[in-house]
């Protein structure tokens, strides 16, 4: 039988506590909690030495260090026992300058510790807008038992940010030694030498932590911990060594830069000579070409190494030895120059503008001539470009890089294999594009999708955060600035534009940090512009952290009138909520307002400010998980029947939760249940398919006994297992990682992760790079090497397509495990009619990978068989154990998943799931996926199936509904191969004939309705539509100026369902009271040009009717939805008709005439007899 929780082995306690409370033995750790786990180590560090110190940590999120805050305040309670203070910045600069305070405790003997470390962080550009601070604080030095380390997070390759940047240069220039750990298992060891090397040199200590690190995920040996940290005598400062170093009471602008320049730097570099934190790897008396290297590079030369087959061993026949740098700037002389003494070449391999190399070449430019080696890095002996220095560094070019010199200084033509190797890969990557892109969006229910909405003809200055992918996404957003410096460019552009006016996108935690002064300086250069701030209640783009009560909506319009603002007005969702703020200036309105009242401000003189309150979506659905809002009962469900695939609701909502849906009548739409986050915009589609009930969804929690399921038997025979997983964001998919580096722990081997993510919360692609490692197999990069990947674990099929994934998995090599279900990208919001490719995406990667193992409905498992699409990833994890590709012991996946204490039960049973599907497909657990499948008619079929729906529709109109048919027939008569298009004219003949008037939409919601319902809720009340009676047409919504959708209880609306159902007899009739309505007119009117053009066409000459008579269709397809939207889609219809059938009657001629038309006109009836309604 399957391992229940029961029978679990323990082999030994691990605990997800553990990072921080355990200071013996090994412990699974990212880069974000090492950071953590730092100022804890360094305080029993300071007990152990007798001193009594605290620690104080300030700064601004950011990635790559976007969750280090939010880890703070998850481990508070152990920060807090070890007097650890953690207060967040109001940005960097403030934050940085609140650390700086920290050192300045101890004076005049008013502080109440021995001293006080400080911690700094923030990311490359929040470094950018501190550089005055660091400049001042590190002249000014740390105290002697405080010291300081200023964490810059780098996004090399920009990721997630809107620059690629690095920090080195930074510290630099401000006279700041920083040090770069290469991995997660140098960040406490680093840490711990940086604090002291800011004591003893009286610096403030940089730390360089990439996003390939701070993402990244490793088994950690405390042990490194213990080791000693050696403090150097001050003789070797010389003439300097009594200088003080440390933060003076009293003290001279003058006499600190002397201090710096002199002793600091200086004390700085002897500190790495005696810790030896720069070291030599495999030199000797045979070396002739060393790699000079630090940080994430470093890992990346050994992993290029391990790639090329070279060992220690390899290396020295080779004569190749490696210098791994600790500290970047300033480099330590005596080491670099030992190391390079007796060498030939030196590659010099560094991410980002060089900065090592140039200081090798300085070092070494004075020195023995005679000993001198060739340095090469950025760029070789000749001037072309070996290691460019934009972005990232591939491990490719790293792998190239070291074949070209190691063959130069060798000889060994083996070399330039791999070489060839890559050059064929490459060509043959190249020619790979994906056929569809998975890009960040906005969340479902995010206030974004309707806050950013413009009026006509208007237009809006982008922002930054989650404001910066409207850019892309939002027609009339355009450019973004720095962050704090948004709607700011008006200023130099208005004195010169046509335009008077323009609007400006505005976070409330931009707002917070420093958009403030933005809009201060808008007031004081008098121009004409409206900050639209958006009142989230979150810094979402960064994890969602808390803006705080004083920056409220009630805050926020008390500052902007304090700073001259006189123009304000507050959108939300309970306008009354805001009526005390109500003034001659200020306006509380219904977020509906949003483009009217947007209108309004564009029309006023001098700054404006509209501020849009409703919560981010994403801590909404935090804030309910966690009990802190109410989760409301209210439900959305599209009926498919009535729905017409139209797409408005997407256009209106802007909203990913709204998927497409294959039907037996083509594309429609529903509501992803498991992602909704029930803000409801979605009701503004104009449909009536629309309906709402409280309910519960079907969740289940009665799991089935699934039998018993063999174990596999392990497929992977290397020493380091490779799983390259990929997913979208916002679905968990990331929680495997974490699973099986647990998993790992827990059967005592060791494993990296590397959580690839970006803008990957909004939506968007992420993936995992996972290795998992044999015993006595030592880890270096957390990056898979190109082609070197054993499994593509598809949970997203799209993302496999992207090339970072193409560029590591091989057909030589990965097998893949692909979920067949496929959540729609973000163009489908704008683009109804998205081909999403489906066997385009399964055909590359089947071309990519050895073989596709399994390919299961993971989706569609999971919601059936375990209530939702959460535990997806869960289902394919289980599927890629059964097929023997995760060398783990299941027992030891499932001890991981109880350790991650969430859906315990349902994650067992969905990791089940995947692995009886891999045995056993034709389960009957499975026998509901057969329901899925739409069969595909052959055109006869499919003409039984669209008459039998007529007949239903309308008996009266069966007859001429077949008669037509016969006209499609004889148009394609004598056509070659004509089955595709005759399909196609059925379907939408049958679409042409079966109005969806009243009577139709009130059959369809009485007979399909609660289907619909109780097919998706255990149960349900309360159930109300959306509707907008044309009699009521004259009532106009506000945000769309479109005829009012009312919410109509079912009490009135089924009764009137099943009185306009009675009466459908009187369609088409001169009884008939919707007869003369707009909507029916512009219907018949369709109806009628559709049935005059296939007279048309048949009339033609062979060859051409098959063309004519595909035009027709596709333009006639294109007619879909109700009142407004559909109006929209005949009048282009109605255009197509004009220039391409060249008739000379107009098309207003035959609306005018099809007042008078009868219902049921004989289609059969020839063109001479009906020019008047010809077009």
């Amino acid at each position: 039988m399957i391992a229940s929780i029961d029978n679990w082995w323990i082999a030994k306690k691990i605990s997800l506590n553990d990072k921080y409370i355990l200071k013996e033995g090994k412990i699974f750790l990212t880069g974000i909690q090492a950071l953590v786990r730092l100022p804890i180590i360094q305080k029993d560090l300071d007990e152990k030495n007798n001193l009594n110190t605290g620690g104080f940590i300030s700064g601004y999120k950011g990635s790559p260090l976007g969750g280090y805050d939010l880890e703070l305040f998850r481990a508070k309670k152990y920060l807090d026992e070890k007097s650890i203070y953690h207060q967040p910045g109001l940005n960097e600069e403030l934050g940085a300058t609140a650390v700086w305070g920290s050192q300045q405790g101890e004076f005049k003997d008013r502080g109440n510790k021995d001293g006080v470390f400080g911690i700094w962080y923030g990311k490359g550009p929040g470094m950018d807008r501190t550089m005055d601070v660091f400049k001042h604080a590190n002249a000014a030095g740390a105290s002697k038992f405080g010291g300081v380390l200023a964490i810059a997070g780098d996004d090399h390759a920009a990721k997630s940010s809107t620059l690629p940047h690095q920090s080195d240069h930074n510290f630099m220039s401000a006279f700041m030694p920083y040090l770069y750990p290469s991995g997660v298992e140098e960040i406490v060891r680093f840490g711990l030498l940086g604090i002291a090397m800011s004591r003893y040199s009286g610096c403030w200590t940089g730390f360089k932590i990439v996003s390939d690190v701070a993402d990244s995920g490793k088994r950690y040996d405390t042990e490194i911990e213990r080791l000693p940290i050696i403090i150097p005598n001050s003789e070797s400062l010389g003439e300097y060594k009594d200088l003080p170093r440390n933060i003076l009471y009293e003290d001279t602008p003058r006499d600190q830069d002397y201090r710096l320049q002199r002793a600091k730097g200086f004390a700085a570099q002897e500190f790495v000579r005696a810790n030896k934190i720069d070291r030599s790897i495999w030199k000797d008396s045979n070396s002739k070409m060393g790699i000079i290297t630090a940080g994430k590079s470093y890992n990346d030369v050994r992993e290029a190494l391990r790639w090329l087959g070279i060992d220690e061993h390899k290396a020295r026949d080779l004569g190749l030895c490696i210098y791994k740098v600790g500290m970047p700037w300033p480099l330590e002389p005596h080491g670099i120059r030992e190391f390079c003494e007796g060498l030939d070449t030196v590659l010099v391999v560094e991410e980002k503008r060089e900065l090592i190399e140039h200081q090798v070449k300085w070092q070494l430019y004075n020195w023995k001539e005679n000993v001198r080696p060739l340095v090469v890095g950025k760029q070789d002996e000749f001037g072309a470009w070996l290691l460019p220095a934009e972005n990232d560094l591939p491990i490719q070019t790293i792998v190239e890089a070291i074949c070209l010199r190691l063959h130069k200084v060798t000889g060994d033509k083996s070399l330039l294999k791999h070489l060839d190797w890559f050059k064929e890969r490459n060509e043959a990557l190249n020619n790979k594009v994906a056929p569809i892109v998975r890009k960040p969006f906005f969340c479902s229910g995010c206030p974004h999708n309707s806050s950013l909405k413009l009026p006509e003809g208007k237009r809006a200055l982008g922002g930054i955060g989650c404001h910066y992918m409207a850019v892309d996404a939002v027609e009339g957003t355009e450019f973004f600035t720095q962050m704090g410096g948004e709607g700011t460019p008006w200023i130099g552009i208005s004195p010169f534009s046509k335009e008077n006016h323009v609007f400006a996108n505005l976070g409330d935690g931009t707002y917070k940090h420093s958009g403030i002064l933005a809009i201060r300086a808008a007031l004081d250069a008098k121009v004409n512009i409206t900050y639209k701030i958006l009142y989230n209640d979150a810094v979402a783009m960064t994890g969602g952290q808390e803006i705080g009560s004083n920056w409220d909506v009630d805050g926020i319009v008390q500052q902007v009138l304090a700073e001259g603002v006189q123009k304000v007005s507050v959108l939300s969702q309970n306008p009354k909520k805001y009526n005390h703020l109500k003034t001659k200036g200020v306006r509380s309105l219904h977020r509906d307002s949003i483009v009217v009242e947007q209108e309004e401000l564009s029309k006023y003189e001098g700054v404006s400010v509209l501020i849009y309150d409703q919560t981010c979506a994403a801590e909404k659905r935090r804030r309910r998980k966690r009990g802190l809002m109410v989760d409301p009962k209210k439900r959305v469900v599209i009926n498919e029947e009535v729905c017409e695939g139209c797409g408005d609701c997407s256009i209106q909502s802007s909203c990913v939760s709204i998927e497409p849906h294959e039907t037996a009548l083509g594309r429609k739409r529903k509501i992803n249940q498991s992602s909704c986050n029930k803000d409801y915009t979605c009701l503004k589609g104009f449909c009536p398919s629309f309906v709402t009930v409280d309910a519960t969804i079907k969740n289940n929690s009665s799991f089935v006994d699934l039998g018993e399921i063999p174990e596999p038997k392990n497929q992977i025979d290397d020493q380091i297992s490779n799983i390259m997983l990929t997913g979208i964001g916002g679905t968990g998919v990331l929680t495997i990682s974490a699973i099986l580096a647990y998993a790992s722990h827990f059967e005592d081997k060791d494993s990296s992760v590397l959580d690839m993510t970006g803008l990957a919360q909004k939506g968007g692609a992420v993936w995992s790079h996972i290795k998992i490692y044999e015993k006595g197999i030592k880890p270096y990069s957390q990056k898979i090497s190109p082609g070197s990947a054993d499994i593509l674990l598809a949970c997203d099929a799209v993302v496999g397509t992207k090339p970072e994934i193409q560029e590591v998995i091989s057909k030589e090599k990965t097998t893949t495990v692909i979920n067949s279900n496929t959540i729609p990208v973000a163009d489908f919001v704008t683009n109804r009619d998205l081909d999403f490719k489906n066997k385009d995406v399964l055909t590359m990667i089947k071309d990519s990978t050895r073989e596709i193992a399994t390919s299961l409905p993971a989706i569609r498992i999971s919601e059936t068989l375990s209530g939702d699409a959460i535990g997806t990833n869960m289902v394919m994890l289980g599927a890629a154990y059964q097929n023997g590709l995760i060398p783990l012991k299941s027992e030891n996946i499932l001890k991981a998943i109880e350790l991650n204490g969430i859906g315990v039960e349902k994650n067992i049973y969905n990791f089940n799931l995947g692995r009886l599907f891999t045995v056993n497909p034709s389960h009957e657990i499975f026998n509901f996926l057969a329901k899925d499948i739409v069969k595909d008619l052959n055109s006869v079929e499919l003409f039984k199936d669209r008459l039998k729906r007529i007949e239903k529709y309308d008996q009266r109109v069966v007859e001429d509904f077949k008669k037509s048919k016969e006209i499609i027939d004889s148009i394609l008569s004598q056509e070659v191969d004509s089955e595709n298009i005759n399909k196609d004219a059925i379907k939408e003949l049958y679409r042409v004939y079966a109005i969806k008037d009243e009577y139709e939409v009130a059959r369809m919601h009485l007979e399909t309705t609660e289907k619909t319902l109780n097919k998706q809720f255990t149960e349900w009340k309360n159930i109300n539509f959306y509707l907008s009676p044309p009699l009521l047409s004259f009532f106009k919504d506000k945000r769309t100026g479109r005829p009012r959708k009312f919410q109509v209880p079912g009490y009135i609306a089924i009764p009137a369902f099943k009185l306009l159902r009675s009466l459908k007899f009187l369609r088409g009739t001169w009884l008939d009271p919707l007869n003369i309505s707009a909507d029916r007119v512009r219907d018949k009117n369709h109806k009628s040009i559709f049935i005059n053009k296939l007279h048309e066409i048949n009339k033609m000459r062979i060859g051409e009717k098959s063309r004519k008579l595909e035009q027709l269709v596709n333009a006639s397809k294109n007619v879909k939805g109700y009142g407004p939207v559909r109006e929209q889609a005949h009048n282009l219809f109605l255009k197509f008709i004009n220039e391409t059938f060249n008739s000379k009657e107009k098309v207003h001629k035959a609306k005018l005439n099809i007042r008078t038309e009868q219902n049921n006109s004989n289609p059969n009836q020839t063109l001479e007899s009906n020019k008047d309604k010809n077009v």
